[in-house]
C-alpha cells in the first residue's frame, strides 16, 4: 500500500496541495491551448490568402514564360534562368508564443537588376522575370507560415495531451485520495469522540 494514501492528516495536506496544483496546471494547459490555437486559426487564414494569391501569380508567372519562350526563344530563356543570382538575403529568426518556438523569416527583396541585355530580348522576357519574383516572395511568405502552423498544431496536440491527463487521470485520482482520507479522518474522530464518551460516562458512573 502507498504510504502516501494513509489517513493522516499530513497525508491530506499533501493530496489537498497536490489536488490544488493539478487543477492549478490544468488551467494553465488550457489556456496555452486556447492562446496556441487561437494563433494556428490566424495563420491558417494568412496561409489560405497567400496560398489564394500564389496560384493566380503562378498561373500568370507560367503564361508569361510562355510567351517569352515563344517570342525569345527556350535556349535565350534557359541562359537567361542561369544568370539569375541565388537568393542570399533570408535570414530565419525564432519567435516564442507560449513556449512554443515560431520561426520568423527576415526577407528584404532585392532591388530586381537585369541579368540581361534589353537589347537581345523581347518585353515578355522582363515580364516573366518580374511575375517569378512575385512568385518567390510570396513562397518566402508561405513557407514561414505554414512552418509556424505545423509547430503550433503539433504543440496544441501535446498540450490536449497534458490537458487530458490532468483533467481525466491526476485530478480525479487526488479528488479521490482527499475523499477518501478526508472521510477516514472523520470516522476516527467519531470512533475516538465515542470512546471518550463511554469513558466520561464510565468514570460518572
Amino acid at each position: 500500500m502507498d504510504p502516501r494514501t494513509f489517513p493522516t492528516k499530513g497525508n491530506l495536506m499533501l493530496a489537498k496541495n497536490s489536488l490544488a496544483l493539478a487543477k492549478q496546471g490544468y488551467e494553465l494547459m488550457d489556456k496555452k491551448r486556447n492562446i496556441l490555437i487561437r494563433e494556428l486559426m490566424e495563420l491558417i487564414d494568412q496561409a489560405r490568402t497567400i496560398q489564394e494569391e500564389i496560384d493566380s501569380t503562378f498561373t500568370y508567372a507560367y503564361q508569361c514564360l510562355q510567351k517569352a519562350n515563344i517570342e525569345n526563344g527556350i535556349n535565350t530563356i534557359s541562359q537567361i534562368a542561369y544568370t539569375v543570382p541565388i537568393e542570399d538575403s533570408i535570414v530565419i529568426q525564432t519567435r516564442s508564443i507560449m513556449g512554443t518556438e515560431i520561426p520568423h523569416v527576415k526577407y528584404t527583396p532585392k532591388t530586381p537588376v537585369p541579368t540581361y541585355a534589353f537589347s537581345t530580348t523581347k518585353e515578355s522576357a522582363d515580364r516573366a522575370a518580374e511575375a517569378f519574383r512575385k512568385v518567390k516572395d510570396l513562397t518566402v511568405k508561405l513557407s514561414m507560415v505554414e512552418n509556424a502552423a505545423y509547430r503550433l498544431a503539433s504543440n496544441i496536440k501535446k498540450t490536449q495531451k497534458r490537458a487530458n491527463a490532468l483533467q481525466n487521470i491526476t485530478i480525479p485520482m487526488y479528488t479521490g485520495l482527499v475523499t477518501d482520507i478526508s472521510n477516514a479522518l472523520e470516522e476516527k474522530d467519531r470512533e475516538e469522540f465515542t470512546r471518550l464518551k463511554v469513558i466520561k460516562r464510565r468514570k460518572q458512573g
